[in-house]
């Protein structure tokens, strides 16, 4: 019989590296769902005096697998990425990929005009203009500095 030197670490280690696996790749956020982690679009929001500018990470996708939505006060997407790869002769194959329906919604700090968007879908990046409502865009808060008693 071997003895072997018991190090109270090591499951903690082992714990560590399984947490790490779940969330190694944080550039994209995730949802959980009852079968395991779906991953949802990367988003950029830009702010300018005139409008909210959005751009969404979607590599593999296509226009017709989207569905986007804009309302005054959010942005909602939703699409489905499909499998293309058909293992024959019982091969094997391991992908990171994922494959499958995704949904997203984006508040937006200020009211929109909806009706007026315009989008862009080149090479992978959606980039959606949103423009302001005429009064978001005219708000003006006036700031009142009080002089120090002296």
């Amino acid at each position: 019989m071997v003895l072997v030197r018991y190090n109270p670490w090591q499951e903690l280690n082992a714990f560590e590296r399984h947490i790490n696996g779940l969330l190694g790749d944080t550039r994209v956020p995730s949802a959980r769902v009852e079968k395991g982690f779906i991953r949802v679009p990367a988003a950029e929001l830009q702010e300018t005096d005139d409008a909210i500018h959005l751009l969404l990470e979607l590599p593999g996708l296509s226009a017709k697998d989207l569905d986007i939505q804009v309302t005054q006060d959010a942005v909602h997407i939703s699409g489905e990425r499909k499998s293309k790869t058909k293992t024959e002769n019982n091969g094997t194959t391991s992908s990171e990929f994922y494959y499958g329906k995704f949904q997203r919604v984006i508040p937006l700090s200020v009211k929109v005009q909806n009706t007026n968007v315009t989008a862009d879908y080149k090479d992978g990046i959606l980039n959606l203009t949103l423009p302001k409502t005429e009064q978001e865009k005219n708000k003006v808060v006036k700031v009142n500095l009080e002089q120090p008693a002296e």
